[in-house]
This record gives C-alpha cells, sequence and structure tokens, in this order.
C-alpha cells in the first residue's frame, strides 16, 4: 500500500502538469483532483507501483485523455491568438498551448518533468518511437510558432 506522504510529495509536479494541460487554474484543479480520485482507486487493492512517479503521470494522462470535460480541459488548440502586449513567458506558454494534445504531452513530460523517453512511453502506454517523433513534432512546432511570432512582432516595430 502507498503511504500517502509518497503521493504528496509528486503533488507539485502534478499539478505543474496538469496547467501545462490545461487553459485554466480551474481545468487543472479538476484534472488533479479527478487524478487523484483515479489513482486512489487504484491503489486501494493494488501494491505500489515500482516507478510511481511514471505511474501517477499516466494516471493523470489518462484521466485527461478519458475526462468527459475533455474540450474544456485543453481549449481549442486552434484558438490560441498572439496577444500583441504578451511577455516572452506568456508569448511561450502560447505557442505550447498550440501543440497539439498528444505531441504538447510528450513535450512536457520529457522537457518540464525530465522523465526519460522510455519513462514516458511507459507513461503514456505508446512506442518509444512514437515518444520520440511526437516529440520531434511539437518543438518543431514550438519553433516554427516562436519564430512567425517573433517575426510578426518585427514587422510592426517597424
Amino acid at each position: 500500500m502507498v503511504q500517502h506522504d509518497r503521493i504528496a510529495e509528486f503533488l507539485p509536479r502534478l499539478r505543474r502538469y496538469a496547467r501545462a494541460l490545461s487553459t485554466s487554474s480551474e481545468g487543472a484543479d479538476r484534472l488533479l483532483r479527478a487524478t487523484l480520485e483515479r489513482v486512489g482507486e487504484k491503489l486501494s487493492s493494488a501494491a505500489e507501483p515500482p516507478d510511481l512517479r511514471v505511474w501517477l503521470f499516466g494516471q493523470m494522462h489518462q484521466t485527461y485523455m478519458r475526462s468527459a470535460a475533455l474540450n474544456e480541459l485543453q481549449g481549442d488548440e486552434e484558438a490560441v491568438v498572439p496577444d500583441d502586449d504578451a511577455t516572452p513567458r506568456h508569448a511561450f506558454e502560447q505557442a505550447i498551448r498550440a501543440i497539439p494534445a498528444d505531441k504538447r504531452e510528450v513535450f512536457l513530460l520529457v522537457t518540464l518533468e525530465d522523465l526519460t523517453y522510455e519513462e514516458v512511453a511507459r507513461a503514456l502506454d505508446i512506442p518509444i518511437g512514437t515518444v520520440m517523433s511526437r516529440l520531434s513534432r511539437a518543438r518543431e512546432k514550438l519553433r516554427l510558432k516562436l519564430m512567425s511570432e517573433a517575426r510578426l512582432r518585427m514587422v510592426r516595430r517597424l
């Protein structure tokens, strides 16, 4: 049986990941709460998974993907409109939200949560080649989005 303090040590990271996946603090809170409910149900009858961190992120992924409120949690990715007065951080967050959800998840787990490709593959239950492909596509989409916004800002300054 998993100790509550073992799960509690991962709460800040799970909250950060939930916030990166959703478009609002409320959506992130709902996702985190639903994930913890799912975790509680699964762990009440099972032994602690070998890698609790990877397993918890996998549970959040499954909760996110299966949620009836998926559209509300992830927002309309195509509707991300650049804000002319945005700070670089805000522009970066908008660019990340413009990445399709399946690729954004991989990108966030590797870059934000520092999971290895193997851990991401286990957490999301996908082949490692898919992890590498999604990560590459996410990075390229982010690069193109940020370059395009930088060019747009330069044109507006002229």
